[in-house]
């Protein structure tokens, strides 16, 4: 429990008397100095000084009828000073007409006392407005922090929005905008059935041989040059990459906004995947090379993962694509007879037989050519 009797008292409010006659600013100083600080001064410059120094009075006992300045400018000049501007001011005169009384109320005094004063009306006028002005000071106390504190929140509010941001962005490299925008809108379980889409399957041809002859950093980033070729050419076409394994390239057309010209993007994709590629061993003074898989057909997607998530593909139309990739002859891309019925008015074709593909037994083949008509 704190002592009472150790604890610092609070310290005097202020009060500046200006008059001009000593005999007055003697019996002021007398009246207030057993429960003020009293601060005297016998002009209004001397005023104007106090009032505008490090420790301004908390009220300030005004007389108008001063040589050089009287009350009325000393009053002009504190008011038109923000840092004196909240200091009260009592006039305390011998002018005694109602005019000369509303003058000084019109130029911002708080009260107006005509002399011969009564003690106890000036002591009860000065507590008064030294107590308005103590509930002023702590508005403006709470005024203050509540600036500080909204300021706070909306520098709160910008990381939120900044993180929020980052967020966003990161889901969408991971997850493809429609999913994303439902992921964020509380939805789970996300999946769908997609009755025409086309999947693309890529792998790089010698590249594990090649790898072991550099470091881990090198290796990370000559892959991811040649992936974000790869991933700005997807964007460029519309094509959703689904995941990159290894050294191996996922994307698909038709998912998960469905579109009829799946399979040509795709086909486009393939053709445009081998002229990067032929630009990234140039720039690198490299030989990798690469095959691809192109498959049509129905597929299911969704999300999986509850820490990290991951939009993925199922069905049969995916494993006859990668299996498309893995049969396929390095340099090209094969097709399947779904996706060669999709561009054969659209593409030169090669046939290619018949390939044994394991878990689908015997599927017919096509190697992807040119455009037809290279401005279509």
């Amino acid at each position: 429990m704190t002592d009472s009797s150790t604890a610092t008292p609070a310290p005097l409010a202020t009060v500046l008397v200006v008059d001009d006659t000593p005999t007055n600013l003697s019996l002021m100083s007398d009246l207030l100095g057993d429960l003020y600080t009293v601060k005297v001064a016998t002009g209004g410059a001397r005023a104007l000084k106090i009032a505008r120094s490090d420790t301004p009075p908390d009220l300030i006992l005004l007389d108008i009828m001063m040589p050089e300045m009287d009350g009325y400018e000393v009053c002009r000049q504190l008011q038109a000073d923000e840092k004196t501007r909240s200091i009260p001011i009592i006039f305390l005169t011998a002018r005694n007409e109602s005019s000369d009384e509303q003058l000084g109320l019109e130029l911002g005094a708080v009260d107006y006392i005509t002399k011969p004063i009564s003690p106890p009306i000036v002591l009860a006028r000065v507590k008064n407005h030294l107590a308005l002005k103590h509930l002023r000071d702590l508005d403006q106390v709470r005024m203050e922090m509540l600036k500080e504190e909204k300021l706070l929140l909306n520098q709160e509010k910008q990381l939120l929005e900044l993180e929020q941001m980052k967020t966003d962005r990161l889901m969408l490299n991971i997850l493809p905008r429609p999913i994303a925008e439902r992921l964020k809108r509380g939805e789970k379980n996300i999946a769908g059935s997609y009755g025409e889409s086309t999947i693309l399957f890529s792998d790089l041809v010698g590249f594990t041989e090649f790898s072991s002859r550099i470091s881990s950093a090198e290796l990370v980033k000559l892959l991811n040059d040649l992936f974000t070729r790869f991933d700005k050419r997807a964007e460029m076409l519309g094509l959703e990459k689904i995941k990159t394994i290894g050294d191996s390239y996922m994307a698909a057309a038709g998912i998960p906004i469905p579109r009829s010209d799946h399979a040509e993007l795709c086909a486009d994709m393939a053709l445009g995947m081998f002229e990067d590629l032929q630009s990234f061993n140039t720039a690198h003074g490299k030989s990798v090379g690469m095959r691809i898989g192109l498959n049509s057909g129905p597929v299911v997607a969704g999300v999986i993962g509850f820490t990290k998530f991951s939009y993925d593909l199922w069905g049969n139309t995916v494993n006859t694509a990668s299996r498309m990739e893995s049969t396929s002859t390095t340099g090209r891309a094969q097709v399947s007879t779904s996706t060669y019925q999709e561009l054969k008015d659209l593409f030169a074709f090669q046939p290619n037989g018949v390939q044994e593909c394991k878990g689908l037994g015997q599927v017919e083949t096509y190697l992807l050519g040119a455009r037809l008509n290279p401005g279509s």
